[in-house]
């Protein structure tokens, strides 16, 4: 395997010039993202700035990139390892992609088909600032003969994953969602905040709030009032057929349901929810339910009070690792 020629430093300098490009009104870059948001409509402009907003500001400041990177080992030898890419939100493998050109790994990555325009035209900007970027970042539809693996997919496909990669270093990422645990002392300024992690992207991320823990007695009203902000959700016609056939759905098997017209709220211990559904449950202990969640294998994240902030599910850093596993330690030791 050829040496990576670029240094650290030279790769943070190109990342940060990255994140200056992602934030311009760069007439090619517009082009694009309008591009990939005809090629997929979840992808609406206001949740895909949202996304590269969150980038550049978490990932692609030269202090943060120097930070996170002067942590870990980097490779003495590069190795060839394949990334296969989710594509439920907008450039939601950039954090592995990252990982993998800062630790001057040579990168094969299958992009989903639901996002495989934005990453592709970034690293071809990239590469026009450093061409070796070309022989380090490739795209393909076949993974093969790759000295490790990263994947994320649903739990049917990590099944296949951890069959077809058994035998190499590999990171397996399966079905995972967010909560929130309330307290119902949350201020609207907070109510705010958490329709922020419910609703981006459609509640499409793994990073998503999609189930409420709540105190017995918890009153529901002022938060379903507060929700009524986003009553736009209604105008996106894919999230509206989901709201329409999960209401019909309930009415005919006569499940009791809340809803402001925008969001069903279901009783339901699953932290899972569809799209325009918000599981709920109850809780006796806060500490207790804490430990579950955690344990469960299931939950990415956990909002609430004493935990992460309001608003801020959706704004990992670099340090915050999906699934928890160490994509950098895994590189940086391969």
């Amino acid at each position: 395997m050829k040496q990576i020629v670029s240094s650290l430093a030279s790769r943070i300098e190109i990342l940060t010039r990255l994140g200056a490009y992602m934030c311009s009104e760069d007439e090619t870059w517009q082009q694009v993202k309008q591009h990939a948001i005809i090629k997929n409509s979840w992808f609406t402009e206001p949740f895909l700035n949202t996304a590269i907003q969150n980038i550049v500001d978490n990932f692609l400041q030269q202090d943060k990139l120097e930070a996170w990177a002067n942590q870990y080992p980097l490779p003495k030898e590069p190795k060839k390892v394949g990334i296969v890419m989710a594509g439920n939100i907008p450039l939601v493998g950039f954090h592995d992609f990252l990982c993998g050109y800062i630790t001057g790994h040579h990168l094969l990555i299958k992009l989903s088909s639901k996002d495989e325009i934005l990453l592709k035209h970034l690293v071809e900007k990239m590469a026009t600032w450093d061409a070796s970027i070309n022989e380090q970042v490739q795209f393909s539809e076949l993974l093969k003969g790759c000295d490790a693996y990263i994947a994320t997919g649903s739990n049917n496909s990590a099944r296949y994953f951890e069959q077809y990669f058994q035998k190499y270093p590999h990171i397996i990422r399966k079905n995972r969602t967010s909560v929130a645990i309330l307290d119902g002392k949350e201020t609207e300024a907070e109510l705010n905040l958490l329709a922020d992690d419910v609703f981006t992207y459609y509640g499409l991320g793994c990073r998503n709030i999609t189930q409420l823990c709540v105190p017995e007695g918890y009153d529901f009203e002022p938060l379903l009032a507060n929700f009524r902000q986003r009553d736009e959700m209604m105008l996106h016609h894919k999230y509206k057929n989901n709201y329409d056939y999960h209401l019909a759905l309930y009415l005919l098997n006569k499940v009791p349901y809340i809803t402001n017209e925008s969001v069903l709220l279901i009783e339901n211990k699953l932290p899972f929810s569809a799209v325009s559904v918000l599981h709920y449950r109850y809780y006796n202990s806060k500490q207790e339910l804490a430990l579950e969640l955690l344990q469960s294998g299931d939950v990415q994240c956990i909002v609430g009070h004493d935990l992460i902030n309001f608003g801020q599910a959706q704004e990992p850093s670099l340090f915050d690792y999906a699934d928890g596993a160490d994509t950098m330690q895994f590189l940086g030791t391969l």
